[in-house]
């Protein structure tokens, strides 16, 4: 159940229980004080009414020890009192009765009560109707209120869900003075304080990599000068891979401060993909491409090149061989042999600079790949079938030549 519904609700049970309580209140209080005003109205004519008979003179509606007196008044009469009782007939009329003792005799008088009955159920036919309308009156206000109120939550909400996805540009309107401003408040400052922190994060890691780069590669030509030999041949592996690993962080920094637009070209995706599956591959064997069905996507073919190279690369290096790619249309899939892929990586996608495992990360491969794709709007997702292995689907079919 919704906060919408639920603030309705409890607006809408508030007014119907405050309208059963007033109309319940009103109802006792004209029942006293109808029945207050006929005793005393009666208890005087009853009064009169024993000194005429005492006189020897009895009125036309003075009822001398009659026989229908209600057991509860006679009894009372015989102790010598005198009282006022409320009785239905056997058809249920209601009548006032009104007695006392003189001598040895019992004076009564009685009138009928419908009139007073009637206006009790006037009143609450009123009352239910009045306490209907404004039940209904109360829901529709309850619903204005409750979907305003919504409305900004979950603004709020789908506001508060942009930035967790990475849209560290999206932001609340402020309005009025109230609690929900006050939420909307924070989301905004703490939008600016994250965008700030990773603002100044990415400049940094940017600049550290800029400043690598200088003699990362004086270090990788040095080291194809030293001679032949299994210690050069480590030396020169471990400079290249360094090497690789200060593009890659330079990639990253780009994707992230940087506002270039993919620039389109048409192009045939079965081609495309054999020679970044190429390309991915470095010369390795066990990577198979197999095009099922081409077709002309109108793309930037750098960047399509670059995410099918870093999901090979990857399975090469972090799942196991035969690696297979195969292409349906504008769609490729990249499927390897190994253990899958990490929970953490089908859960929340590929994080930099986290790693799948404790001897082996997964760099910052997936997480290019997974920039790139954004950036050319195409979808990329990570899965692990039944049958082992994991799987990455690059889906361009947003970009197809013929719409």
């Amino acid at each position: 159940m919704g906060l919408r519904t639920k603030i309705g609700i409890a607006i809408a049970g508030t007014a119907a229980v405050v309208s059963v309580v007033i109309g319940l209140l009103v109802h006792h209080r004209t029942v006293d004080a109808q029945f207050v005003a006929a005793t005393g109205s009666i208890g005087d004519r009853l009064q009169t009414a024993v000194q005429d008979h005492a006189a020897g003179v009895d009125g036309a509606n003075t009822l001398v020890d009659p026989p229908d007196l209600p057991k509860a008044l006679g009894d009372a009469v015989r102790q010598g009192k005198w009282g006022v009782y409320l009785d239905r007939d056997s058809r249920g009329v209601p009548w006032l009765w009104a007695a006392s003792k003189e001598g040895r005799s019992v004076v009564a008088l009685r009138r009928s009560y419908e009139r007073e009955a009637t206006t009790v159920r006037d009143l609450d036919r009123v009352l239910w109707l009045s306490g209907a309308i404004g039940t209904a009156l109360a829901c529709v206000a309850g619903l204005l209120v409750a979907n305003r109120l919504g409305r900004r939550l979950t603004a709020s909400a789908d506001t508060a869900q942009r930035i967790a996805d990475g849209d560290l540009t999206a932001r609340l309107e402020l309005r009025g003075k109230d609690e929900i401003t006050r939420l909307t408040t924070a989301v905004n400052t703490m939008a600016d304080a994250l965008a700030g922190r990773l603002q100044a994060e990415r400049e940094v890691t940017a600049n550290i990599a800029h400043e690598l780069r200088t003699p990362v590669a004086g270090m990788v030509t040095a080291a194809g000068l030293l001679p032949p030999g299994r210690p050069s041949e480590l030396v020169q592996g471990s400079a290249w891979r360094l090497r690789e690993l200060v593009d890659d962080v330079i990639e990253v920094a780009r994707l992230d401060v940087s506002a270039e637009q993919a620039e389109t070209e048409v192009r045939d995706f079965g081609a495309l993909v054999r020679k970044a599956a190429a390309a991915g591959a470095a010369g390795q064997d066990g990577v198979t491409v197999t095009v099922l069905r081409d077709a002309e996507v109108e793309t930037d073919p750098r960047r399509v090149e670059r995410v099918v190279a870093n999901l090979v690369s990857n399975a090469l290096r972090h799942g196991a061989a035969p690696v297979t790619v195969a292409v349906d249309g504008a769609v490729a899939r990249v499927r390897d042999s190994g253990p899958g892929f990490p929970p953490a990586v089908l859960t929340n996608g590929p994080q930099r600079f986290r790693t799948g495992e404790r001897d082996k990360g997964l760099g910052l491969g997936l997480t290019i790949a997974q920039g790139q794709a954004r950036v050319l709007g195409a979808r990329l997702r990570f899965e692990n079938p039944e049958d082992g292995g994991a799987l990455a689907v690059l889906d361009l079919r947003g970009s197809l030549k013929d719409g």
